[in-house]
Formats: structure tokens, C-alpha cells, sequence
């Protein structure tokens, strides 16, 4: 990194250690001198002991002031005493990772896919035909959480088509994708380019594509209620279908139209295509509330898809924040594939690992997306050792995630935009979103 920042210690005992410089020796306590030892040309030996008292710790090292440099950084303490800093360049690479990997996690089985989706389509129709004939007010709260989990999951298997990790065959993946993605009412094709581009791209703060840092200058430019619609509970997690018609604040484009800018002018006749199955399926809809009346589609189709869209956003977002300890976002040449991609966070979501398809098993899908989703809890387990402390273990969930919620509010009260300089930068909070200001 360009730069480091020389951590002090202060009176009050410290909940970890904070970044060691990257030249010389240090050594920090709660109490502490910190003694700096190096050898000049004659070769004398200089000693240089200092005891720092006054810092007040209250600023939180974590979360990084406006007056850090290009190589603001961010460490935290290891089990075996040493310093670790998540923004330094990984002693690995990305071929070690995948050497680490069983040949035969990447082997991609159609026929075991499309069992996935005969199960998960087969349940989607099985709740609904149930809840339409009980059709009383203690099955739907029931129905809503199921049917809406069970959308998230057929988006997951789509969302397998779009990284061709579903099965070799590009026709295959293409119409599974479309039916399912369509069945949601998501633009299979206009998706599936951007979500490739925020694979390529992870990590970096201007050219990410999805729940990507607002800089700072932007973030500035936008008006109270925007800054508390996004960071506001539960505004953020209603996001996507939002995102799929005009994308993030300083992007332009829409995932229907395909003259974006998010398409080059080969991949407009695949975007039209999966407009015009996106408008089918709005179409069908409304032709269903004519037959079944509105209320009908609304609480069989209407509520379940808010749901999905919930489930979508948590999952999205607190794959890329909400960590402990602050993770870097990179811009210009810090950043790098392998580096961005270990920014990602793996979440543990208990009973629900199975039914959306181990979708949280997300750093190793973020570095390799080819991989099938029914090999990634094994591939995880074989790049473990390779990845060492670049792998933050998720914490263990009950049989549903609740405590993610927890985790989603600290990180909305946080998290909200980044420096408009430096190359390695961490979230910065806006006190007025927080509360601590009054």
C-alpha cells in the first residue's frame, strides 16, 4: 500500500489491535511503549521508546477518518499474535486457490440441476394450490415466508444459467434462465450481463456494479430523504426492482432497455428477448387478476414476490458488508480479481443453506462462478487452507437466520459511503444517518 498510519493506544483497553506499520518493528498493548529498534550505518543500535496516553479510542480506528491517507488500512489480531491486514496483497494466488479445489467440484452434472428445479418448481406449486384451498388467515403469513423463500431459490438456480454453472450447454442454460428469471419478473438476460459485470469487477468501488460504495462527492449530492430511503430499514431491502429499471445512484441504464450503457450493441437482441419474456409474464399476471381477482393474485403472487425481493437484497448485501472488522474497498492499481473477490463475506443461513442452494458459501463463488452450487460447500472446505486468514469463518445460525438482522442494522447505520481519493478506502459514517449526532 502507498502509505500506512502509526496506530496509537490509549488509556482504555483496546477490542483488537490496529494497523502495524510496514516498516520496522511494533508491538502495541492496552498499557504500552512502543519501542521502534533499527541499526544505522555505523551499526549502532538506536532505541526509541515513547508512551502515548491521551488518544481517545472512542474514534474507532475501524471506521476511518477523512484524514486517512491512500493506504488506510484495516488489521485486526490473530490467534498466534501477529498482525493482519485484510488490505495487503494475499501471499497467494489465484491459480493456488484453484489447484486447492477437487477436479471434480467443477464438473457441471445438467441432469442433478434440473432435478433442482423439477423439486423447487414442484414445491412452488404445491404451496400455492395448498394456501389457495385452506385459503384462511393463520395459512397465508405461512404461505408468504415459504413461497417467497422458494422464489429466492428459483432465482438462485437461474442465477446458476447466468454463470453457465448450471450445465455446458449455453441453449440449456439460456431457456432453464428464462423461465425461471421470467417467472419473477426478472429480465434474465439484462441481469445476467450485469451481474457479470459485478463479478469482474467485485470489489472496486466505481466499477462494481451491485451494493457497491457511494463516494463520497456522491453521496454529498444527494438529498436527506435519499440518503434515508437507502439506509433506512426496511426501504433498502425493496430495492431490486428499483435497481432492474435505473441502477445505482452515479450509474445510468436500465436492465430493460437495450441501449444501455450496461450492454454493448451484440448483446442487444438477448436483452430484447428477455424483455419481451419480462412483459409476458407482467402481462399474464394481469390477466390473472381479471380471472381470480386481484386480491387472489396478490396474496398468491403479489406478497411472495415482495418477499423474494427481501430475501434478494439481505442476501446480496450482507454478503459484501457488514463484517466486524471493516473490509477494504480498492479503486486503481490495488485493486485486482483475487483481491476484491476475498473482500466477500460467507453467511451461514441455517435450514435455509439448502432450500436457496448454498448460496452462502459466497467467496468461492465469487472467485470461480463456474462452479455447480452443489460443489461449493466441499470447494470452500478444500480452499481453506490456502486462503488462511483472507477467510472470514461465518458466524453459525440457528435453524433461520434472524441474527442476520442484527447484522443488516449495525451495517445500514455504518456503512455509507467512501473517500473520494485513495486507493485502498473503508466505509465512513454520515452522523446525522447514525445517530450520534443530535
Amino acid at each position: 500500500m502507498a502509505s500506512w498510519v502509526l496506530s496509537e493506544c490509549g488509556l482504555r483497553p483496546l477490542p483488537r489491535i490496529y494497523p502495524k506499520p510496514r516498516t520496522g518493528a511494533a508491538t502495541c498493548a492496552s498499557h504500552i511503549k512502543l519501542r521502534i529498534s533499527r541499526t544505522d550505518l555505523s551499526g549502532s543500535s538506536i532505541s526509541l521508546s515513547n508512551t502515548y496516553k491521551e488518544r481517545n479510542w472512542a474514534l474507532r480506528v475501524s471506521a476511518p477518518l477523512r484524514i486517512q491517507t491512500v493506504g488506510e488500512e484495516e488489521s485486526e489480531r490473530t490467534t498466534d499474535n501477529e498482525f493482519f491486514d485484510p488490505g495487503a496483497p494475499p501471499p497467494f494466488k489465484l491459480s493456488d486457490i484453484r489447484a486447492a479445489i477437487p477436479k471434480h467440484c467443477w464438473v457441471k452434472n445438467p441432469w442433478k440441476s434440473m432435478s433442482y428445479v423439477v423439486r423447487d418448481v414442484a414445491i412452488v406449486f404445491g404451496l400455492a394450490a395448498a394456501a389457495a384451498y385452506f385459503n384462511n388467515w393463520v395459512v397465508w403469513p405461512l404461505y408468504w415466508f415459504a413461497q417467497s423463500t422458494m422464489f429466492w431459490a428459483l432465482f438462485v438456480l437461474g442465477h446458476d444459467c447466468g454463470h453457465g454453472s448450471f450445465s455446458n450447454n449455453h441453449k440449456l442454460n439460456s431457456v432453464v434462465g428464462h423461465i425461471l428469471h421470467s417467472s419473477i419478473l426478472v429480465p434474465y438476460h439484462g441481469w445476467r450481463i450485469s451481474h457479470r459485470t459485478h463479478h469482474q469487477n467485485h470489489g472496486h468501488v466505481e466499477n462494481d456494479e451491485s451494493w457497491h460504495p457511494i463516494p463520497e462527492k456522491i453521496y454529498n449530492s444527494l438529498d436527506l430523504a435519499t440518503k434515508k430511503l437507502r439506509f433506512t430499514l426496511p426501504f433498502p431491502l425493496l430495492a431490486y426492482p428499483f435497481y432492474l429499471w435505473s441502477r445505482s445512484p452515479g450509474k445510468k441504464g436500465s436492465h430493460f432497455d437495450p441501449n444501455s450503457d450496461l450492454f454493448v450493441p451484440s448483446e442487444k437482441k438477448d436483452v430484447m428477448t428477455s424483455t419481451l419474456c419480462w412483459t409476458a409474464v407482467a402481462a399474464l399476471l394481469v390477466g390473472l387478476s381479471f380471472v381470480m381477482g386481484p386480491f387472489q393474485v396478490l396474496k398468491l403472487y403479489g406478497i411472495p414476490y415482495w418477499g423474494f425481493v427481501m430475501w434478494l437484497d439481505l442476501v446480496t448485501y450482507l454478503h459484501h458488508h457488514g463484517h466486524d472488522d471493516k473490509l477494504p474497498w480498492y479503486r486503481g492499481e490495488e485493486w485486482s480479481y483475487l483481491r476484491g473477490g476475498l473482500t466477500t463475506l460467507d453467511r451461514d443461513y441455517g435450514w435455509i443453506n439448502n432450500i436457496h442452494h448454498d448460496i452462502g458459501t459466497h467467496v468461492i463463488h465469487h472467485l470461480f462462478p463456474q462452479i455447480p452450487h452443489y460443489h461449493l460447500v466441499e470447494a470452500t472446505e478444500a480452499a481453506k487452507p490456502v486462503l488462511g486468514k483472507y477467510y472470514k469463518e461465518p458466524k453459525k445460525s440457528g435453524p433461520l437466520p434472524f441474527y442476520l438482522l442484527g447484522v443488516l442494522i449495525k451495517s445500514m447505520k455504518q456503512d455509507h459511503y467512501v473517500s473520494d481519493t485513495g486507493d485502498i478506502v473503508y466505509y465512513q459514517t454520515d452522523p446525522q444517518l447514525s445517530g450520534s449526532q443530535k
